[in-house]
């Protein structure tokens, strides 16, 4: 534990920051921002705090070139998913060369990897030119109101989310449609089937035809970077009681989408189902509406941001290849706002688990390498 990216590393893991969004009541965000925020002013960078929603801020550090030239960012969440089920979750733990506890992978393995980056780069003379951004923002693991709020703020000409990738550079990744389904019956006794209406059966007919589309994505060509998309039915609810009929059932459904797809591709193929089912029998009663929508991204081709990380990871004596992700990450909200991204970060597993994990020696190479990024693009 002598190093001291890793002690930083387990001092954020020792902060509860469980997302509220996720966990009615749970902390948030605001203890481990100021701490980051500590962290960067006392290396020496200029350091802003901003509450995105009450008690909940993002934080970024910046470092100004002596001369002006390229912007580079690096970002990353300081929310993490709940804990119930572990044992000690904010007690890092390092064993057989990886650090246990709650965000060390998802993402404080990552966080602590571009601030100690950025340190070395203060600490070794600062920039020669352009602009080093460090961002700390919050909710990533709900609905992304950091990110949104600092591409609102802050812009760059490229940027490195430096979540977990097992220094993979990741070059692109699938978004997200939320969709709530809704069927409905007649309440009545058990005893008299003349005269209820089963909602959960006719919830069955449409998970029957949803198992049958998740099936035909998957059979897809794949795109060639962010593999196929495709579908899960995942929470559900209806019903009074035992001995009487349902006259309700809830489904709400997640579809991971690729590049090409629209807003409401979900909803549509939702749509579609209720539709066949309503002509097979006119008693059908189902509605369904969208919840929320995250899109998919992909880095742009040929941007120069992939190759030169590649290059950087060589200098600092480490491997790494190109890959499309299979989870969301604040890429898509940057790579909306108009700047480049690439996802690029430690390794580790767990993720969202009971035994999360991250592997030291990753934490230690991300931060090298983005040291040496940041040299070479702020040129």
């Amino acid at each position: 534990m002598s190093d001291a990216t890793i002690k930083l590393l387990c001092d954020l893991v020792a902060i509860d920051s469980v997302n509220p969004s996720l966990v009615p009541g749970a902390k948030g965000e605001s203890e481990v921002a100021h701490a980051m925020a500590a962290h960067m002013r006392a290396a020496g960078l200029d350091v802003e705090i901003d509450d995105v929603v009450e008690g909940r801020p993002n934080v970024v550090g910046v470092i100004e070139g002596r001369a002006p030239g390229p912007t580079l960012m690096f970002c990353g969440h300081l929310d993490t998913v709940g804990v119930i089920g572990m044992t000690e979750p904010f007690n890092p733990v390092e064993r057989d060369g990886r650090l246990y506890g709650r965000g060390t992978q998802d993402m404080k393995g990552g966080v602590a990897a571009m601030i100690a980056a950025a340190e070395s780069i203060a600490q070794s003379g600062g920039l020669k030119a352009g602009r080093l951004i460090v961002a700390g923002v919050i909710d990533e693991e709900y609905e992304s109101l950091g990110a949104e709020a600092l591409v609102s703020k802050w812009k760059s000409d490229a940027a490195v989310i430096t979540e977990p990738t097992d220094l993979v550079v990741g070059i692109g990744h699938k978004g997200y449609q939320w969709v709530e389904i809704e069927t409905k019956g007649v309440a009545a006794h058990g005893s008299l089937p003349q005269q209820g209406r089963d909602a959960i059966f006719r919830m069955g007919r449409v998970i029957s035809h949803l198992e049958a589309l998740s099936q035909k994505l998957q059979s897809r060509p794949p795109h060639p970077i962010l593999g196929t998309a495709s579908l899960h039915a995942s929470l559900i609810d209806g019903g009074r009681e035992l001995s009487t009929y349902p006259d309700h059932c809830s489904l709400r459904m997640e579809r991971r989408t690729i590049v090409g797809e629209t807003e409401n591709t979900a909803l549509t193929e939702v749509e579609e189902i209720l539709h066949t089912l309503r002509e097979q029998d006119p008693e059908f009663e189902g509605t369904a509406k969208m919840l929320f929508v995250q899109p998919p991204y992909e880095t742009p081709s040929g941007h120069v941001l992939p190759q030169t990380i590649e290059d950087a990871m060589h200098r600092v004596g480490r491997k790494t290849n190109r890959s499309g992700l299979t989870f969301w990450t604040d890429a898509a909200i940057l790579g909306k706002a108009g700047i480049p991204t690439v996802v690029f970060g430690p390794g580790g597993a767990g993720l969202h688990g009971l035994n999360e994990y991250v592997i030291v020696d990753h934490v230690l190479g991300c931060r090298d390498a983005l040291a040496d990024l940041a040299l070479s693009f702020c040129v």
